[in-house]
C-alpha cells in the first residue's frame, strides 16, 4: 500500500491485486487506501482486481510475506506478458529464487528496503520511516527507476543485489529470533550483546563460505548500529509471534542453516537458535516453517 499510494499520487497507473473477492469487496467499501504521513492523511483511490482477472500484467510488484510469494505469483503467472518484470520485496532468501524458477520468461528483480510502514487498520497505512530501496539483477537498470524517485521512493540499482540480501539476512538472523526468545524490543538485545556478537561471528564465517565476503565486512558493528537505531522498535518477527502470525523463519534461519549444510559448514549457534525458536513457536501453536 505504501508503494501503490505514492506511485498513484505521482500520476502513475497502479492496480492492486487482492487475494480474493472478499478482500476486493472490503477494499471497495473503504473507497481507497489512506496514506498517513506525520500529521497529514490522504485517501487515494486505486484500481483493484482479483488474480483471476484476464488483464495482462507487464510489471508486478510482489510485497507479500516470503512464504506466500510463490503461490501469489503462480495465481497470475499466466497473465504475465512476454516482457514482464517481477519486482520481489521479500525478507530473507529462497522465495525470490522460487519465483524466478516459476516464471523463467519474466525478468525477476530482487529488492530490499529499509523503509518503515505499518497498517493502522485495513486500507490505512502509516509511513513510519523514510529509508532506502535497493533493486537489482545482473542486467542494466530499468528506465522506470526514475519513476520511483519521482514518486518519493528513494531507489538505487545494484548489480550485486544478492550481497545486500545476504547482508540483510544476516542482520535479521542476529536480531529477530533473539527478540522473540527474550521477548524484548530491539534495544533489549544490548543486555545480550555477547550472544549477538557470537552469532555475528558465525554468520560472518557462513557468508564468506557462501562467496559473500563483502556482506560479512563489519557485520557485528552494523548489527549493533541497527539495534541502537531501532531500539524502541519490535522486530517484524516479534510482531508476527505476538499477533499469532506465521513467521518467516524458513527464509531467515532456515535458509542460513541449509546453506551451511550445503557447504559442509558447522554452525552450532545458528542451529541451536533455530531449534529454540521452533520450540518456542510450537508452544505458541504457530507453524515452524
Amino acid at each position: 500500500m505504501l508503494w501503490a499510494t505514492r506511485l498513484a499520487r505521482a500520476g502513475l497507473p497502479v492496480t492492486l491485486i487482492m487475494r480474493n473477492d472478499a478482500r476486493l469487496q472490503a477494499y471497495r467499501a473503504a473507497q481507497g487506501v489512506t496514506l498517513v504521513e506525520g500529521e497529514h492523511s490522504q485517501l487515494i483511490t486505486l484500481q483493484a482486481q482479483t488474480p483471476d482477472t484476464d488483464e495482462p500484467v507487464q510489471r508486478l510488484l510482489v510485497t507479500c510475506k516470503a512464504y506466500d510469494a510463490e503461490h501469489a505469483v503462480a495465481q497470475i503467472a499466466g497473465r504475465l506478458t512476454p516482457d514482464a518484470e517481477v519486482i520481489l520485496l521479500q525478507n530473507g532468501l529462497g522465495s525470490q529464487q522460487a519465483v524466478a524458477n516459476l516464471v523463467p520468461q519474466a525478468r525477476c528483480i530482487f529488492a530490499s528496503s529499509t523503509e518503515g510502514a505499518f497498517r493502522q487498520s485495513d486500507w490505512n497505512v502509516v509511513f513510519a520511516g523514510r529509508g532506502q530501496v535497493w533493486l537489482g539483477d545482473t542486467g542494466e537498470a530499468p528506465q522506470w527507476l526514475e519513476e520511483l524517485e519521482r514518486s518519493g521512493i528513494s531507489a538505487q540499482w545494484s548489480p550485486n543485489i544478492l550481497s545486500l540480501l545476504w547482508r540483510k539476512l544476516a542482520l535479521n538472523c542476529a536480531i529477530n529470533p533473539l527478540t522473540v526468545l527474550h521477548d524484548c524490543r530491539n534495544g533489549g538485545l544490548l543486555t545480550h550483546i555477547d550472544q549477538v556478537n557470537a552469532l555475528c561471528a558465525e554468520l560472518g564465517i557462513l557468508l564468506e563460505r557462501c562467496g559473500q565476503a563483502e556482506a560479512a565486512i563489519d557485520l557485528p558493528a552494523q548489527v549493533s548500529r541497527v539495534i541502537q537505531a531501532t531500539a524502541n522498535n519490535f522486530s517484524s518477527m516479534h510482531q508476527d509471534v505476538t499477533q499469532g502470525r506465521r513467521t518467516e523463519i524458513s527464509y531467515l534461519l532456515g535458509y542460513a542453516c541449509a546453506a551451511a549444510h550445503n557447504h559442509q559448514l558447522t554452525v552450532p549457534l545458528l542451529q541451536a537458535l533455530q531449534q529454540r525458536l521452533e520450540h518456542h513457536l510450537k508452544l505458541r501453536g504457530l507453524p515452524c516453517n
